[in-house]
């Protein structure tokens, strides 16, 4: 009789007998026939996604790139991709891939599909000589009414917000901690954001806060706005701006005690979120771009007409990495006690707005509230920003 085991383990890794066989994190099932085996120290194939990566996504006319890897160190014996309605037991497509010499223990597949409207699980099954399966899925809404539907599932907004006013060698500031309090409040309040405000933190700090936030398991239609208000610098020589932590040395030359723009940048558009717009209220802050560039790019509000939920949901379709500062290369004002800095004030004049009497604020609307200042934001994209993305205030 022909034995197998069938084993489901979700989300976790999986290790066999002495020798650890990493199950990918993306891969949630596999299967071992013993017939075959004598037993069980086989080697489980492998699968890598690199497109799409979230479990769930959404395609608007339904043109996907399906990318993926298998890895087997005992030879792969075929690869099945298969297409499948919602209920999982109806196929609209299958392909199954047999390797040649050369990819016996790595194969790489690279599909681009149309896909019908409504939900699509794409099905993956490698399948290693032994016999031993691994299954992983993803799926995809298509079209105009699925990607409206998909708003009402779970998807949060979340806010990190750095503020810094006192400082152990630099000059004290008096509103980056009532700026950040302030828009905390108000994001929480009004717009329904999980709130966090580190404050006076170190850059060690700033670091391992932003490293929490890398690991967190995030959803395609979450959005992460991250703030810093306090001191910024520009270094001629470097050509870099710095953010100047609470711990920053005044003549610190290789700028070691400070956390560069360029750092900043790669380790934010390497958090797994689709959607993050960055906000800094601090001096020189516009050379975070290199560009400084200070173009609203294609956000024009054509979806107005369209319902609130198909609306949010075609915003947020494409990966967003915007930035907006309170000036380019140059000093900014920290403001009156009390009162805000002139770039706060203005970014709170925005959200009080709540983007008008759709209750949705998008960048383009927000940008024309601090554009006017004396000293000129910039605005712009970084990383893998797509050019028609947006990141949305969405009023309660």
């Amino acid at each position: 009789m022909k034995k197998l085991f069938h084993i489901t383990i979700g989300l976790l890794a999986f290790t066999i007998n002495a020798q650890a066989q990493n199950l990918n994190a993306r891969s949630s099932e596999f299967e071992i026939d013993l017939s075959k085996q004598k037993n069980i120290n086989a080697d489980i194939p492998v699968i890598n996604w690199q497109s799409p990566i979230p479990d769930l996504s959404y395609s608007e006319d339904g043109k996907v790139l399906i990318k993926f890897t298998v890895d087997a160190s005992n030879s792969i014996k075929s690869v099945t991709l298969a297409v499948k309605e919602s209920d999982m037991r109806t196929n609209r497509a299958m392909l199954t891939l047999r390797p040649n010499e050369s990819e016996l223990n790595h194969m790489l597949v690279d599909k681009r599909l149309t896909l019908l409207d409504g939900e699509n699980n794409i099905v993956i099954v490698a399948e290693n000589i032994a016999g031993i399966k691994t299954t992983s899925v993803k799926k995809i809404n298509v079209g105009a009414e699925a990607i409206a539907n998909a708003t009402t599932l779970d998807r949060t907004d979340y806010a990190l917000i750095f503020a810094t006013d006192q400082y152990e060698y630099w000059s004290d500031l008096v509103n980056p901690v009532f700026d950040s309090r302030t828009i905390g409040e108000e994001l929480k309040l009004h717009y329904g954001f999980k709130v966090e405000i580190v404050e006076n933190p170190t850059q060690a700090e700033i670091l391992k806060k932003i490293r929490e936030y890398a690991e967190k398991k995030y959803k395609p239609l979450d959005q992460l706005f991250i703030f810093f208000a306090g001191h910024g610098n520009y270094d001629q020589t470097f050509g870099e701006g710095f953010v100047v932590t609470t711990e920053s040395l005044i003549n610190d030359e290789g700028k070691t005690s400070y956390l560069s723009h360029n750092r900043l940048r790669s380790i934010i558009n390497n958090i797994q979120c689709e959607h993050i717009f960055l906000t800094m209220d601090v001096c020189f802050g516009g050379t975070f771009d290199e560009a400084l560039a200070s173009s609203r790019g294609a956000m024009d509000d054509i979806y107005k007409e369209q319902g609130k939920n198909e609306f949010v949901s075609r915003k947020l379709l494409s990966k967003t990495r915007k930035y907006l500062t309170s000036g380019g290369k140059t000093y900014v004002s920290d403001g009156i006690k009390g009162q805000h800095s002139p770039f706060a004030k203005n970014f709170l004049e925005a959200l009080y707005s709540k983007g008008g009497s759709d209750g949705i604020l998008t960048l383009t609307e927000l940008f024309t509230f601090v554009e006017k200042l004396k000293i000129q934001p910039k605005f712009g994209a970084f990383g893998d920003n797509a050019p028609e993305s947006d990141f949305l205030f969405i009023a309660k």
